[in-house]
């Protein structure tokens, strides 16, 4: 039982790691978090990686979660997983079939944070300073709260 608990809890998260997934977008939870169907009808619970957008209840949230559901909802999505997180939820970037990326997407349209803290991408830092210099999204706002700093305060 002891070399199950280590397989299941340690070496798991490792193989899932650097594997690409596939499947039907069947629910989007918010800006950063979707649910999808894979072949085998297992549903697999997805958060953006190297993202964070506004929180329910903060500004633009309905915003990133519309614009996310209008990119991919009903949609094949591929997940390049990256890690899991400490919720069990997969984090990877994700594509659209036609090999859209909803992680950079979002930080395009202002309607997310880059999450320096797990990401140090170019791209990722790049999209987010244009969208900021532009006013773009939620950059529009004079005093838009990260939702790190959001959720502190709950």
């Amino acid at each position: 039982m002891k070399n199950y608990f280590i397989i299941v809890f340690f070496l798991l998260p490792l193989y899932l790691i650097s594997q690409t997934r596939k499947g039907k977008v069947v629910r989007v939870a918010d800006g950063d978090t979707i649910t999808i169907l894979d072949s085998t009808n297992t549903q697999l619970r997805v958060r953006l990686y190297g993202v964070d957008a506004p929180e329910k209840g903060q500004d633009f949230s309905n915003v990133a979660k519309q614009f996310i559901s209008d990119l991919c909802f009903s949609k094949i999505v591929s997940i390049d997983i990256k890690d899991i997180d400490r919720y069990g939820r997969t984090v990877g970037i994700v594509w659209t079939a036609d090999s859209t990326n909803l992680n950079l997407e979002l930080l395009r349209s202002g309607l997310a944070w880059h999450y320096k803290i797990f990401d140090n991408s170019d791209d990722f830092a790049q999209a987010e300073h244009l969208a900021r210099i532009n006013k773009v999204g939620l950059w529009r706002e004079p005093n838009a709260a990260p939702p790190w700093e959001f959720r502190r305060k709950k």
